[in-house]
């Protein structure tokens, strides 16, 4: 590894040899650190020939990793939690802030309950988990502190920060079944279970587990909201916003953000995804701001597309105080917004590499977006004055320079199972019923647009799915949570759940990731102890003990009416 990174940093040396010394040293940094390209060195320090042997290992920095880790830990089983950013707790400490929405509060049990319970204490506060009108306001740091609280409490954890699994040469399996990991920092883990509570899948892909990415259109589940979207006008532009660099002229090209490319068929199959965007916490207050500076290759032409939405008569989005002590989770603004529609396709089967790129434009793009719309004379003057002033918080992402450290990744692999949840599991007119929930997804199909291209003329957002009046809650399979018994034993996954796009969209919401990773660390010591592969544990056996530990498995019957009583 270390040779790696030596070749890496000279090469990007010799393009820097112009600058003085000082700043060479400190751009490399910045690229290694930032974009992910390279992580440091783990904090733990083992020598290359180190082999680690453990009963559960949990690979990801995911709200699931977390509580998976801390139920097998409370059932007496060791447990190795590798968190790649160094920082466990997925997006709750990366910037996002409310995910509980449509009553979700009242199917919230467990250590996930035990979080924002903790969370409303450190604020003075009490949580009130009945009412559907419920939800937690907070600050990433005092997330990340209760949770790193939480894992300090179980003395059977032990915490890998700042490495990932190798790519490529990573995982030995033998049988069906995966005997250990390799590790960048050069340690070997070996576990009885393993569980993959990343986004990306990435020990489900390099144990050859098949997984699906894209959308799969209409035709392959009989669903009716996946693929291709040519009808929603869900988050649609506002105002006509010609397309072309030389307005009204096809063939000068197209302006910064929009794809070329046909609309296609309403329900085609598709290989682009919804968005990924930072979820910003910014500030106003200046004891505890950190401007946001003129990125270096800043290119006015990028944002020309937002200067024709205002010249139109758009009105854009502006920050507000939304979460304690003056921040703002920035969000994803939808219509013309920090989401990169079409551009991040090639994330989920992305290498390293490849992922790292497009974090980092993803970064660069959203630093010039907030500079042009506080700085650029077409923006109009009152959507001006709203922006300027705001700026990164000192006190949070405090080993980023205030920069969330990671993309928030709606999307990527998903496992192919025995189990496949899709869009009929979610609606209220055909719902399919769930004989082994392991946790209730109480949130409606969320997709976010996946492509920005040219309509009759003009700028067109395409492949929002949300909501609607058939959606209800419904459960997730625990067969959906484990691969096929004839691709491998003893791994299991919370957050790469076995299921279709669009009902994908309905699965990914933070709270529903900690409540299945409570549910998964459970599932993984019951395997430990009774030396089973995860195909044949008993879900009369899991389940007990799911309701033990205070999970919520069923549908409260009056949560519709609940919802109208309190709008």
């Amino acid at each position: 590894m270390a040779v790696q990174q030596a070749i890496i940093a000279a090469s990007f040396l010799v393009v820097l040899k112009k600058k003085p010394a000082i700043l060479k040293v400190l751009s490399v940094l910045l690229l290694f650190t930032q974009t992910g390209l390279i992580y440091p060195q783990s904090v733990d320090n083992r020598s290359s020939e180190s082999i680690s042997k453990t009963d559960v290992c949990i690979l990801g920095g995911s709200e699931a990793a977390f509580t998976a880790a801390i139920q097998s830990a409370r059932m007496g089983k060791q447990v190795v939690l590798i968190a790649p950013t160094g920082h466990p707790g997925g997006m709750m400490v990366e910037g996002i802030v409310k995910d509980i929405r449509f009553g979700s509060s009242v199917v919230i049990g467990g250590i996930t309950r035990e979080l924002y319970r903790a969370i409303e204490a450190y604020y003075g506060r009490t949580p009130d988990f009945s009412s559907t009108n419920w939800y937690s306001k907070y600050e990433p740091s005092v997330a990340e502190q209760i949770i790193e609280s939480f894992l300090a409490r179980e003395k059977n954890i032990r915490i890998i920060r700042h490495t990932r699994i190798l790519e490529h040469s990573g995982v030995h399996i033998s049988d069906r079944k995966i005997k250990s990991i390799n590790l960048e920092n050069g340690e070997t883990i070996s576990a009885s279970v393993f569980i993959d509570a990343s986004i990306e899948g990435h020990l489900i892909h390099f144990a050859g587990i098949s997984t699906e990415t894209f959308r799969e259109g209409i035709g392959k589940y009989g669903e009716s909201k996946n693929g291709i979207q040519t009808t929603n006008n869900y988050r649609q532009f506002q105002v006509q916003v010609d397309p072309y660099v030389v307005p009204g002229d096809s063939s000068s090209g197209l302006i910064a953000t929009i794809q070329s490319g046909e609309l296609g068929k309403q329900g085609s199959p598709d290989k682009h995804i919804m968005g990924f965007c930072f979820r910003l916490c910014l500030t106003r207050r200046s004891e505890n701001i950190i401007p946001i500076e003129k990125p270096e290759h800043y290119n006015p032409e990028t944002y020309e597309i937002y200067r024709r939405y205002i010249a139109a008569g758009g009105q854009l989005f502006s920050p507000r105080v939304n979460r304690e002590n003056g921040k703002t989770d920035l969000g994803s603004w939808h219509d013309l917004s920090a989401n990169l529609y079409g551009e991040n396709w090639e994330y989920p089967d992305g290498d390293y590499a490849t992922q790292a790129r497009i974090v980092q434009h993803h970064r660069d793009f959203t630093q010039g977006l907030i500079w042009f719309l506080q700085n650029d004379d077409a923006v109009d003057d009152i959507t001006r004055k709203n922006w300027v002033g705001w700026g990164l918080c000192k006190d949070e992402f405090t080993d980023n320079g205030g920069w969330p450290r990671r993309l928030y990744i709606r999307s990527a692999r998903r496992l192919v199972s025995a189990c496949i949840i899709t869009q009929h599991h979610t609606e209220r007119s055909r719902q399919v019923r769930t004989e082994d929930p392991v946790a209730i997804a109480f949130w409606p199909p969320d997709t976010h647009h996946a492509r920005r291209i040219v309509r009759d003329g003009y700028a067109y957002n395409e492949g929002f799915v949300f909501g609607g009046d058939d959606w209800r809650p419904f459960g997730i399979s625990w067969r959906a949570c484990i691969p096929k018994k004839t691709a491998c034993t003893n791994l299991l996954t919370p957050t790469c759940v076995s299921s279709s796009y669009v009902a994908y969209g309905a699965i990914r919401i933070l709270p529903t990731f900690m409540i299945l990773g409570q549910s998964i660390g459970c599932a993984a010591a019951l395997a430990v102890d009774e030396n089973v592969a995860v195909q044949d544990l008993s879900y009369t056996t899991l389940r007990t003990k799911l309701i033990d530990a205070e999970q919520i498995l069923t549908i409260p019957g009056d949560w519709e009416m609940r919802v109208e009583s309190e709008k």
